[in-house]
């Protein structure tokens, strides 16, 4: 009896798996739009690669975007070439679809990385970027700190995207408040040195954080799961910690959150990491003890065997694997074979499950 492999409830969404398909930035949109490169990344690993597939970091508003050509939800041809995408993965695949809600706050404003990352310059039309406070993500130009009307319209945008990806049918939503972002820059006093109620103390550095999110939450359907990405540590001295972390976890898990997806890192370039293999279970695992929420795992976790040991040993709930899934967008298939499991393909590559074919039937109809 693989862990890795039974399914997991979340309200009414039932993933068939513990595997997540974690959000990777493509930086081929149009205005925010999806197209065909959507259609076939997303749609690949929809056919095999994990119980839950979520798109790339989709962001709220122009000025949100990391990059002019990262995803967005804001207007309704936004909505509409995402929905294609989306009624095509649930058409033909076998996953849950989830979306990643996003801001990118001071770190938005920058080249896609094929063109060499860092900020855009002044004859590549950048755009003001927002932050909690003025200061820079290291020598990158200032953000314009949020006043209150501010945030007011930043919370609001995040709601109409939610209402958005609702109506485009996404059962699972992360609001993204990890990787050196706008909702990360808040919880973090390297980027928030508010001197109002939303900075000082964990209590007010967390405060708009989770007025976004219980906004979010107000108008995502009850049945559907929605969760947060969450930075565990900067990884530097002074920055968030991991026990700061957990009391953040304590306030989304009141406020009806359903997971908690715990990455590390981001918002600030004199970072030190010291990646390994899962280096960022312990943190997972941390939340999980101290706060009885579900948990993503993510980082470095490659093989079936290093993800099975994770779920079974009730260090996460779910495993996340990105580049993995890149490199075998049937990663989830893969993952079964390893540990003896047979699992759902889709109708059209039934054909190929080893139990079938390499046991010589001529049959493309299953055994039951």
């Amino acid at each position: 009896m693989s862990q890795l492999f039974s399914p997991i409830s979340m309200r009414d969404v039932t993933l068939p798996n513990r595997i997540v398909v974690a959000p990777m930035c493509q930086y081929v949109s149009e205005d925010g739009s999806a197209n065909d490169w959507h259609l076939m990344h997303l749609g690949q690993f929809a056919m095999g690669a994990g119980g839950l597939v979520f798109t790339e970091a989709t962001h709220v508003s122009p000025e949100g975007r990391i990059t002019p050509g990262c995803l967005g939800l804001w207007s309704d041809e936004n909505e509409q070439t995402l929905k294609r995408v989306v009624d095509f993965c649930y058409q033909y695949g076998t996953s849950v679809m989830g979306i990643q809600i996003a801001h990118a706050g001071r770190k938005a404003s920058n080249r896609i990385p094929l063109n060499g990352g860092g900020p855009l310059q002044p004859d590549e039309n950048p755009w003001q970027t927002l932050g909690p406070s003025d200061r820079g993500y290291g020598d990158w130009p200032a953000p314009k700190a949020l006043d209150a009307d501010g945030l007011e319209r930043v919370k609001q945008q995040f709601v109409e995207s939610t209402k958005r990806a609702d109506r485009v049918g996404f059962e699972v939503a992360e609001v993204h408040g990890a990787h050196g972002y706008l909702l990360h820059q808040f919880l973090s006093p390297l980027s928030n040195t508010r001197n109002d109620g939303y900075g000082g103390s964990i209590e007010g550095r967390m405060r708009f954080p989770l007025e976004v999110f219980k906004a979010c939450r107000a108008v995502w359907p009850e049945g559907k799961a929605m969760g947060m990405r969450l930075s565990a540590t900067d990884w530097v001295e002074g920055g968030l910690t991991v026990e700061e972390t957990v009391e953040v976890c304590k306030a989304l898990k009141d406020a009806g959150c359903d997971f908690v997806d715990v990455s590390s890192g981001g918002n600030d370039p004199g970072q030190k990491i010291s990646v390994g293999p899962g280096y960022q279970v312990p943190f997972a695992e941390k939340v999980k003890e101290e706060v009885g929420i579900a948990v993503m795992a993510v980082g470095m976790i490659t093989d079936a065997t290093q993800a099975e040991e994770i779920v079974a040993t009730g260090k996460a709930d779910m495993v996340a694997v990105a580049r993995g899934a890149m490199d075998d967008p049937r990663w989830a298939w893969h993952a079964a074979q390893a540990l003896d499991v047979k699992i759902e393909y889709p109708p059209q590559y039934v054909r190929c499950r080893p139990d079938i074919w390499r046991a010589g039937h001529g049959s493309f109809v299953p055994k039951k």
